[in-house]
């Protein structure tokens, strides 16, 4: 086993149900060095009365109200004291010898890691590390496939789960942590790119397994907050250069969301979506330039890791059709290239060299 502790980070909104299914079985993997802090989001399930219990040792930081997923986990991080932070979900029941695997990387060349994610049974991957299109629409890898198709060793992926995520204490607080104007979704996202920029390499880490008890169907608003963190994570993060080379597409995919919206009955959440990002819009720019101000790669490095295909297993045939798959792949050589010119020119510039 590595040396290094760890603090488990598990924010709770009633979740009750699901803590006791996860709980003694995560309390029996940490250590006498570990720490478990359990964040609670105002539930009203009795969670304080039966802790004790469930993970004896465990600290409940109440939050007061819910004040949502991101803030409650920079909490958890704020008040850790242990080199190593993992958040899991309330669901996610880590599975035999996940302790030892989920450390294992401390020390090496990972910069920040997720555990591997499956369904509830077991049987199939919920997530094997997040796929991101240049557009920022994020999904999970590889979900729903058989979980012996999942990588055997540590594989970088275009974003990590918030489901199972390890970082160090010290970079996370280096970052920023999540940004709690998200309230929830994407902020695995956003955490994740700019953990990038800082010249981080992510990576999912397949011996150390959870299963968690997804449902993707959460109500209208998740719409609302996805389309709203979507933009968010785009503009905060996002290199000007490729900002630049994707904003046809991103404006060409916002005609055929709204017509998603449309069919899909989430109108009125599309255009709240789309007022929230426009009231934020001064401060996305602000906390745009501090991000950017600390970038240790370059757009096109930055770019490796985003997809031109749109394979998600939630955007249907669409996503998938001949057509539309060879125009994407055409207009990301193009950016791709472009991205490229716009490095060996930022590279002459710093260095006063031909490249």
């Amino acid at each position: 086993m590595a040396s290094v502790s760890l603090t488990a980070v598990v924010v709770a909104h009633n979740s009750l149900t699901d803590l006791r299914r996860s709980l003694p079985l995560l309390a029996s993997q940490l250590t006498a060095a570990d720490e478990l802090l359990i964040v609670d989001n105002a539930s009203r399930d009795g969670v304080e009365r039966e802790l004790e219990q469930l993970a004896p040792g465990a600290v409940l930081i109440p939050m007061g109200a819910n004040v949502g997923f991101a803030a409650a986990a920079n909490a958890g991080v704020a008040a850790a004291s242990r080199d190593l932070v993992v958040l899991l979900n309330p669901d996610a029941v880590v599975q035999p010898g996940w302790s030892d695997a989920i450390r294992r990387p401390w020390g090496g060349e990972l910069g920040a890691w997720m555990g591997l994610v499956l369904l509830a049974d077991g049987a199939s991957i919920n997530t094997s590390g997040g796929v991101l299109h240049f557009t920022g629409l994020g999904w999970a890898g590889q979900m729903g496939e058989p979980a012996a198709a999942a990588p055997r060793s540590p594989t970088e992926v275009g974003f990590l789960s918030g489901a199972c995520l390890a970082v160090p204490r010290r970079r996370w607080l280096e970052v920023g942590g999540f940004p709690e104007h998200f309230f929830m979704y994407c902020e695995d996202v956003d955490l994740s790119l700019r953990l990038r920029l800082a010249g981080e390499k992510l990576a999912v880490v397949p011996d150390a397994q959870v299963h968690h008890d997804y449902d993707f169907d959460k109500g209208l608003r998740k719409w609302r907050l996805l389309e709203r963190n979507r933009w968010a994570t785009l503009i905060r993060t996002y290199p000007t250069p490729l900002l630049a080379a994707v904003m046809p597409a991103l404006l060409a995919t916002e005609a055929v969301i709204w017509l998603a919206a449309a069919r899909g009955g989430w109108t009125m959440m599309k255009a709240r979506a789309t007022f929230d990002v426009l009231r934020a819009l001064p401060q996305l720019l602000r906390e745009r330039r501090q991000i950017q101000q600390r970038a240790h790669i370059s757009a096109g490095e930055f770019a490796r890791y985003l997809t031109p295909t749109l394979s998600s297993p939630y955007l249907g045939p669409v996503g998938n059709h001949p057509l539309a798959t060879a125009m994407l792949r055409f207009y990301w050589q193009l950016a791709e290239a472009a991205l490229g010119a716009a490095s060996l020119r930022g590279y002459r510039r710093r260095t006063g060299r031909p490249g």
